[in-house]
Formats: C-alpha cells, structure tokens, sequence
C-alpha cells in the first residue's frame, strides 16, 4: 500500500548520495530486476475490495513479434495502474499471453515446417526439421497431439521475450499473476463457462449459413469480418418468362447462377411488381425460380430486381430465412464448386453445363460460366467494370463464402431484440474513457444480424467439450451431446473418450465421437476476467477483483473483445465485467496509416528503447489521451529524453545544496518566509490539484502537460532566481526558505512524474530517500494549506517576466549575464508591480542589478532603460 504521509516515508532522514554523472543508461536492466526481487509491485491477498483496483490487462498475442503500438497502449494502462497504487489501492494488475487460435498455429506451421494432420499418428520422439522446407507443400505432415505440443513449446519461448520487454518498458505488473490463454486453467475456465452456457441454453447447435474462410478451412464470426475493396464486375444476365419475355438481373457472381433460388425486387418498384409470384427459368441451367418482393432490395442498383443464390452474401441469407426458399449450395468447403451434379439441375443441357465448372475455383468457374454465357446470348453486353467492398476474414487472404454447415453459437442479442437491448443497458453501467466510444459499442450490438458463432475447425485452441453418441447405423445424435462432469476439465474429445465409454467406442455404432471443433479464441479471451480472477476455482480472490475496475484495450476491437466479455460476464455473473474501459487508439505511420503487422509498416520496439531509453518512451505513450490515434514521433521521445535527463540533473543540483529528507519534514512549511518561495509552493498546490483531478478523469495526458509545465518553470525561472540565495549561510531564514521549497518542490515532482518516468524518478529518489518513489504515497494539494493566505502564485511569473526581460537586454547588447546591471526600469500594471516588489531581492541577485526602478503602467511587462556597468577594456 502507498505511504500516505507526506514528506515522512522514513522515520529518520536518509543520507544524501548523488552520483558525479547522473544517467538514464542501465536503469531499466537494474530496476527493474530491483523491483522484482522486493516485490514492490506485488498484489496483497489479504485485502478487501474495496481496497483493490484491478486491470483486465490484455493479453497480447504471443505469436511473433510486438510493436510499437504495444508500447504505447500498455504503456496507458501502466500510467494508471501506477497513479492508483500511489493513491493507496492494492493494484491487481496481471498479465496474459493470448497463444490460443489461429495466429499461433500460423506461425508454428511456418517456424517448424509442419502442418497438421488429424490422421497421422502421435510420435513422442518427433523433432521437426532444422530448417523449415521452403514450400508448404514440403511441410511434415504431423498429429494433432504433436502438433498441439508445438504450438506450446514456441509459445512459451515468444513469452520469455515478451515479458522482457514490457519488463524494460518499466510495466508495474505482478508478474506472479500470469497465465496463457491455452494452460489448462484457462481451457478449463472456457470450457466451463460454455457448458455453464450450454445448460442455460445460451450456447447451442445449428445447421446454418455460415461465413467461411477457404484457405483456413474455418468458419468465421460477424465480429472478425472486414470490408476490403476489390474489383469486380457486374454482369447484365437474361432470366426467361414462360411468354418468351427476358428478365435481366445484375450481379457481379455470375457463377453462382446454379445455386440461384429466386429473384427478388422491391415491393414497391412498379416495373416488376405485375411479376411478383411468377416464375422464371435461369439460363443454362434451367431451374425454375420465383420472382419475391422484400424490402431489402434496391430499386437503383443495377437492373433494380437481384437473383438470390445460397449463398452468395449475407443478404442472400437474410432473403432465405425471411422468403422461406430452398437451400441450393454449390460452394464447398475447400472454395471450389461441387463436383456431384446437384438434383435440382435437371435437364441435360443444364448438366453438361454443370459439369464445365464441377471442381474448379470459384475464379475459374466465373470465366467459364461467363463464356457460356456469351455463347447461349444470355450475357446482355459486356461485363461493366466496378471497385466494391468484399468481405474477407481479417486473417484471411481470399474473399469469405457463406457455406451450410453445423456450428456452435452463443446467444449475444443477434436474433433477441430483448437480449440486444438488455446488453445495450449493461454498456450503460460501463463508464467508457473517451466517454464517446459507448456509441461504437452500441452501434455494434444494434447491428448484429445473428447469433454468436463460437466454433472453428482448426486444430489448435480449446477443444468444444462435448461428444455425441452414435445411433446404430452410426450418425451422430446431435440434439443430446454427451457433456463431461466439471472436474473432469479440461478436456479433449479427439483424444479422451466420452463419460462411459471406452476409448475401442469412438467412432463405432452405438458408441460414440467426439466434437473435432476448437472455440474461438474470443470465445476463450472474453473470460479474462474470469481466468485471472480465479472465477470457481478461487471464489475468494474472485470476490475481491471482480468486476474489475478497468479494462484497457484499442477502440478496433469494441466488437470483439469489449463486446464478448460484456455477453459473458451477462451470462456468467449477471454483471458487468468491469466498471471502466479505457479505450487507446492507433499508432500510425507517416502517411498517417495504422502501424499493424500485417501492413508491414511497424518498428521493432527493441530498437526504439535502445535508442531513447524506456522514459523516453513511456513519454510519447503517455503524451497522447485515450482514444486519440497517434502518430510515431521520434521528436517527442526526444523530448522525453531530455525531459528525464534534466530530472536528472535538477535534482543533482537541488541536492547538493544541502537539501534532506528532514528539509521537508513536519512542519517545514513554517521555514517558507519569502514570497517568491510562497509563490512556487502555491503554483504546486494548484498543478497537484489539477493532475489529480485529471487522472481522476483517466486524462493522465493532461496531467503529464500539467506537471511537465510546472517542472520548467521550476527549473527555467525559479531555481534560476533563487541561486544566490540558495547558496547563503544555512543559517539564515532566506537560506531556510528557499531549501524548504526546493526539498518540498523536488519531492513533489518526484513524485507527480513518477508514474510517467519511473526509472529517473526512482533512481532520484534513492539518492536521498529510503524505499520505493512507487510505493510513496501520491503528492496531496492539502500537504500545502500551510502556506500564508498572502502566498500569489503570480509572483513568481511576474518576477521571471522581469528577469527574462533584463538577460534580453543583456544579449541584445552583446554582454555576459553576469555583467552588472546600474539601473533599469520595470514598467507593468500596479498588480504586477507588487508582485515584482514582492521578489526583487531575488531578481536584484539573480539580474546581477544595483538598483530596478518599478513604474506603473499599462499592457504586458517591460523592462526599459537598462544602464549597464562598464566592462574594463579586454
């Protein structure tokens, strides 16, 4: 817990110790070792909640590299959870590795050389090749088990490197408080919370249309979705009336003609409303369809009436459900059309054209559907050219097709307009930092047009718990899933037999299989709360952090993350999962472009915190407000350097004054005597204000800016003023008040930039004091109600107007700034004339001035008539 007495962090004042070179070099590697072997940032167990903050950290994906953009959204989340420890709470602030899902199993098929094969045996001695093959083809071939076993020994080694990293950054987590989303508590906590789901009927199985990425043979959820602009074409197609007539459709999938189901036209567009509940025949392939009126069509797009194949988009899908057509699929699972002819496509003329696009790609088989096109005169001119948003997996490489397939779903509001609403509510209870982002969240839920799709067919991630029993010829019961006990998890039904049977059942008549699908990832990442909290396995440290207090992440994955755990912790806990999120924007590029791994366009944050040194960093991050996407600028790290490096150098100057600890001891504010000293104080009282309430606010931007301006001018104006008064006999009541201020200034700023630079700040403080700047309590503005109701925080402005006004002079004349000055004229309003008055001892001293001539007068300060002592002849 913080200290939180001021000035008083030891019971006797440590000795002053100052290095002759003070530097930033070497800092992170020692204190961070240094905080780790004290534990200085260790969560107190024995504790109550309403002592506790807690961060549901992200979990970053431990499958490669991180970037810059890391470092500055974790960097956020550290600033806060810093401030809050300084203010007395018992910050339970951990750290996961998402190395669940697909992003792992990429990058260990690419590392290794190998690629999974559910039908090869497990081989406990396999070691895969040295070099990787060059082309994936070439890849070993291994089991799921040792494929798995993979995934986890290079996960853990990328871990190693990341935990480095945010160790040099100077993150204040526990690391005794971490975990993996792929161990086994985190499956056995997302495999609980689904069959806890499954039981209260919020998880089931469906057959149904389904997004599905071809290269990854996957299904694929509305939240991982991404528009990218592609080129196409549409192409003007012939529909034949029994009269003869010809009915033209627009579409830019014209090899999808064979699944096509009806047409459809706004019940309103008086050009096709005489056909509504007619039939047509399409070409080639000779299937009677019907011509359907829903309002979803767009009377200005194309030809205005739009043919419906399943399924060709979500839209298609939407029109299938709410028309109650057949389902026609024609697009299997691997992107290619199906080779079997289907029923439906009757005449022999429709199956020789069948057969010219049976097997082929889905690009292939649009040339050959196109060429006969042309050749029956059913193609109505030449394709016009168009640019179009498509929708493709945001992994994936090639355009997302909606296959039928059998899936598990979670019920998050999609189809419920109850359910919608009640989670709508729920965000209510969430204060969102930048307040504006509830409406993304919002947005999002009133958007969905379906149910959550939880399932994927890959081979890494947390296993579906569930088996089915096998009737006796053999088909699965899908509609009673065999569930395994809860201490049982976690489980693996590819592996482990189902509850009752023997291992020789699987996959026999009246015996049993398992589910081969994995959830995912999301479905995994939206328990954080739950995994580090210790949800049913550790209900008392669950008590004490939930809901948590805060959930930082990017404003990108609203949809995902933020959304997802909100529907869990609905289901799971009847809560909310966390009372504030905290919400980072972008980094971006020079060309204002989001820096992503997939663009190719980031920096290694290794070389940025070689180069600037962790503050640096954290300075940069800390610069830009919640929400905000940023620019990646080198000139303010450069700044933050400088920033540290003259905390560094200011506080070697301070301390070799004769400052101590005991200089701001109890009582300390009674040394204070001269006005320019009151003045100072009065001006920290009101920066610590003002930054408490803007962290209070999560703005710790602004109380970066407030307290950066406060320290230059302490350095720039004030200690420049004070110096001939600082170094005077330490028994005088001037020399008294300037240490008092100096020591009460120092400790202060120590602390007010101690969540923002933590290794500089920490590395002063151990100059002169005991104990940790971290574990210090946060500077209170009431430490400094003793100052006089006489103390003018304008004082000192005014005097450092005037002395800035006379070292002008000096310059412009071309003199040294110890040249002495004979007399001058300060010329300001009689507010600030007093003010100056109030200083002048220390602007004579600091001005090098025998004598300054205040005169009232109008506009900003002046300084005039300055005679200078002449200099002897060189």
């Amino acid at each position: 817990m913080a200290d939180t007495t001021q000035g008083t962090d030891t019971p006797s004042p440590q000795p002053v110790s100052v290095p002759d070179k003070p530097a930033l070099e070497g800092l992170e590697e020692m204190l961070s070792r240094q905080w780790r072997e004290d534990g200085t940032y260790t969560f107190d167990r024995d504790t109550t909640r309403e002592s506790v903050y807690s961060i549901d950290t992200p979990p970053p994906t431990a499958s490669g590299s991180l970037h810059v953009g890391h470092m500055f959204s974790y960097t956020q989340t550290d600033v806060m959870a810093r401030f809050k420890r300084m203010n007395g709470a018992n910050v339970f602030y951990p750290m996961g590795w998402d190395d669940n899902g697909l992003p792992t199993e990429r990058r260990v098929q690419n590392y290794y050389g190998v690629r999974c094969d559910p039908s090869v045996a497990y081989d406990a001695g396999y070691r895969p090749p040295a070099e990787p093959a060059k082309n994936q083809r070439d890849f070993d071939a291994v089991s799921r088990r040792t494929f798995i076993e993979l995934c986890e020994e290079l996960a853990v080694e990328d871990e190693k490197v990341f935990e480095n990293l945010f160790s040099t950054l100077g993150l204040s987590v526990d690391w005794d408080l971490t975990y993996r989303t792929i161990d086994d508590t985190s499956r056995s906590v997302s495999q609980r919370a689904f069959l806890d789901n499954l039981a209260a009927g919020d998880a089931y199985l469906a057959e149904a249309p389904t997004l599905w990425d071809v290269t990854f043979r996957t299904a694929v959820a509305q939240a991982e979705l991404e528009d990218r602009e592609q080129p196409g074409a549409y192409h003007r197609i012939a529909f034949h009336a029994p009269d003869g007539r010809q009915v033209h459709i627009e579409t830019t999938r014209p090899e999808l003609l064979p699944a096509c189901v009806a047409l459809v036209a706004h019940p309103d567009d008086e050009r096709y409303k005489p056909l509504f509940g007619t039939t047509v025949t399409s070409p080639l392939f000779d299937v009677e369809v019907e011509i359907k009126a829903h309002p979803l069509a767009k009377p200005d797009k194309g030809s205005g009436i739009a043919m419906i194949c399943t399924f060709g988009d979500l839209t298609d899908v939407t029109w299938w459900r709410e028309l109650q057509l057949p389902t026609r699929a024609v697009v299997g699972r691997d992107g290619r059309i199906r080779t079997e002819t289907p029923e439906w496509i009757a005449t022999g003329r429709a199956r020789e054209n069948y057969a010219q696009v049976a097997g082929k790609t889905i690009f292939s088989a649009k040339e050959a559907v196109v060429g006969m096109l042309r050749e029956s005169g059913d193609l109505d001119g030449e394709p016009t050219k168009i640019t179009h948003p498509v929708n493709f997996y945001e992994k994936g490489d090639k355009p997302l097709e909606v296959v039928t397939s059998r899936q598990w779903y979670i019920r998050n509001g999609g189809r419920d307009a109850g359910k919608r609403e009640a989670l709508i509510q729920r965000g209510r209870e969430i204060e969102f930092h930048p307040s504006f982002m509830r409406s993304r969240y919002e947005n999002w839920i009133e958007g969905l047009n379906g149910d959550w799709l939880v399932s994927r067919q890959r081979f890494f991630g947390v296993p579906v718990p569930v088996w089915y029993r096998l009737d006796a010829d053999g088909e699965p019961e899908y509609d009673a899933p065999i569930v395994p006990s809860m201490d049982m998890l976690p489980v693996d039904p590819a592996a482990e037999p189902a509850p009752g049977f023997d291992e020789s059942a699987r996959n026999q008549p009246n015996g049993f299989t398992g589910d081969l699908d994995v959830l995912d990832t999301w479905a995994t990442s939206s328990l954080t709360p739950q995994i580090v909290g210790g949800w049913a396995r550790d209900e008392d440290l669950f008590a004490k952090v939930f809901p948590f207090d805060l959930r930082p992440q990017g404003h990108d994955i609203i949809r995902t993350w933020l959304f997802s755990t909100a529907v869990r912790a609905d289901a799971l806990q009847d809560s909310v999962p966390w009372k504030h999120a905290a919400l980072s924007g972008w980094i971006l590029d020079p060309d204002r472009k989001k820096m992503s791994k997939s663009k190719g366009n980031v920096v290694v944050p290794t070389d940025v915190l070689e180069q600037f040194g962790a503050d640096a960093v954290r300075y940069w991050a800390a610069s830009a407000k919640l929400g905000a996407d940023t620019a990646y600028e080198v000139n303010q790290m450069k700044i933050g350097r400088r920033l540290a490096i003259k905390l560094l150098n200011a506080s070697k100057f301070v301390l070799n004054l004769g400052v101590t600890e005991a200089s701001i001891g109890a009582g300390s504010l009674d040394r204070v005597s001269t006005a320019l000293d009151q003045s100072l104080l009065a001006q920290l009282r009101t920066v610590t204000e003002q930054a408490t309430a803007a962290f209070g606010k999560y703005d710790y931007a602004r109380a970066l800016q407030l307290t950066e301006s406060f320290f230059w001018t302490f350095t720039d104006d004030y200690v420049e003023l004070v110096k001939d008064r600082a170094y005077g006999d330490a028994d005088d009541a001037g020399t008294q008040s300037v240490q008092t201020t100096l020591a009460t200034t120092l400790d202060a700023l120590l602390r007010l930039f101690a969540p923002f630079l933590p290794f500089a700040t920490e590395e002063v403080w151990s100059w002169w004091r005991q104990g940790s700047v971290h574990r210090a309590a946060w500077p209170s503005a009431d430490a400094l109600d003793g100052l006089p109701a006489s103390a003018d925080p304008a004082v000192l402005t005014s005097v450092a107007l005037a002395l800035g006004g006379i070292r002008k002079a000096k310059s412009e004349a071309k003199v040294k700034q110890r040249t002495e000055v004979e007399t001058a004229v300060v010329t300001a309003s009689a507010a600030q004339v007093e003010q100056v008055r109030a200083g002048l001892a220390d602007l004579l001293a600091a001005g090098n001035a025998k004598d300054l001539r205040l005169a009232d007068g109008e506009g900003a300060l002046t300084v005039s008539d300055v005679e200078l002592v002449p200099q002897p002849a060189e």
